[in-house]
């Protein structure tokens, strides 16, 4: 017998029918001989609801009350699937993630996780019950509700696989698999069978919405089988694995496109040594994530810094930055909010050079401007206008050749 943990996103419990399906799944899951851990995600739209609401009660609703707020949409989904359940005759309970033992650190908002005891889930599975976990969410040492950040549910699934040495982990969403694109920007992308851990990482951290970044570190990192699935039909869906050799025999395995970034330019800054770190270190302390940095060279001893942070932390960071400009004596602070970020990734760029190269000519062929670029062993990313992001990504799909199929 196999212990699967399959985790369902919010599209896929977004209505009774909905949870029906869920349980129709599970209850498949079950006959066929399965051990199973649930996790939920909060109805489609619901912590945009919530949102919402803690924003009319006050224009920065405290940190820590928010995530009490938003953990409470997880708890109605968790509750209907398991009475669905028990409903069929099968024994299901359900656990909310501090009844799980799932410990964070204090970063409401974004918590990460240090731990997961998961003393009840083990029991309860010992006795032939189903649990039925919330996803997004746990507490702190001091039993304070944290939640995980947006596609938190995902890490609660790997976490909890990890933990308990599951046999495959399972991500039911709106989309059948990992695909060289969003279809809805490319139509002409494909679906992967199998995608590294890596590649997906690199894939997520860009804008792929399929899974939460954070998760697929957690996986490659504890060894956790992931899949992912449609919840709407039956079919293949897309492994994640380790890097093979047959992966590195394709330069490019996929294009991404973010839209949530916006750009930061420090203008004028004293350029001697320890102004970075005067820069940065407070940015970071405030739990805001800094992707791109570029620093100019130096003329008549100033130079300009520009870095891009998530559209959500814009605001918190241009107050910050300010007050750290005015500290270190530059001239002051732009922002640029209508950026976009395209990126190829794929482990074989490798062993195939060029790369870097063809993209900034397809890019320059339509007339795109990039304004900053960055790389990795197997990424390449480039900010430009937001307007020209579709067109980027389609285009650049085309010329690495990800709308044909693999054996063309």
């Amino acid at each position: 017998m196999s212990l699967i943990v399959q985790k369902y996103g919010g599209t896929s419990v977004g209505t009774v029918e909905r949870i029906h399906r869920v349980a129709d799944r599970v209850a498949e899951a079950k006959k066929a001989g399965h051990a199973l851990v649930v996790v939920l995600s909060a109805m489609s739209g619901e912590t945009d609801r919530l949102l919402r609401l803690a924003h009319e009660v006050t224009a920065s609703p405290d940190e820590r009350e928010l995530d009490m707020l938003l953990s409470t949409g997880e708890r109605v989904t968790i509750a209907l699937l398991a009475m669905d359940l028990r409903g069929r005759g099968i024994n299901a309970q359900s656990f909310t993630g501090r009844q799980v033992g799932i410990i964070t650190d204090s970063s409401h908002t974004k918590a990460r996780i240090a731990r997961v005891t998961a003393e009840r889930i083990r029991e309860a599975l010992a006795e032939g019950i189903i649990p039925v976990v919330a996803g997004f969410q746990g507490i702190n040492e001091r039993n304070d509700v944290t939640t995980l950040g947006r596609g938190g549910s995902d890490l609660t699934a790997v976490a909890l696989a990890a933990a308990l040495k599951a046999d495959r982990c399972v991500i039911y969403t709106d989309v059948d698999g990992v695909y060289t694109a969003d279809p809805n920007i490319v139509p002409s992308a494909r679906r992967l069978d199998r995608v590294s851990y890596e590649e997906m990482l690199e894939l997520a951290s860009l804008g792929a919405k399929v899974l939460q970044s954070r998760s697929v570190e957690f996986a490659a990192k504890h060894g956790v089988p992931l899949e992912v699935k449609s919840s709407f039909k039956e079919g293949q869906g897309t492994l994640v694995v380790t890097e093979d050799a047959d992966m590195e025999r394709v330069a490019v395995s996929g294009v991404s496109g973010d839209r949530n970034q916006a750009k930061i330019t420090i203008i004028g800054v004293p350029d001697r040594p320890g102004v970075a770190a005067r820069i940065f270190g407070p940015v970071a302390e405030a739990n805001i994530i800094v992707d791109m940095i570029i620093q100019n060279v130096s003329q008549a001893s100033l130079t300009d810094i520009s870095f891009t942070v998530p559209r959500a932390d814009l605001g918190k960071a241009v107050g910050l930055v300010q007050r750290i400009a005015k500290e270190i004596e530059a001239k002051s602070v732009a922002v640029t909010e209508v950026i976009a970020k395209v990126s190829l990734v794929g482990v074989g760029m490798r062993s195939h050079s060029g790369v870097a190269a063809r993209m900034f000519e397809v890019l320059s062929k339509e007339g795109i401007n990039i304004m900053m670029i960055s790389t990795s062993e197997i990424k390449i990313s480039c900010v430009i206008e937001e307007k020209y992001l579709e067109l980027a990504m389609r285009t650049l799909h085309g010329a690495f050749g990800l709308d044909q199929s693999p054996a063309a």
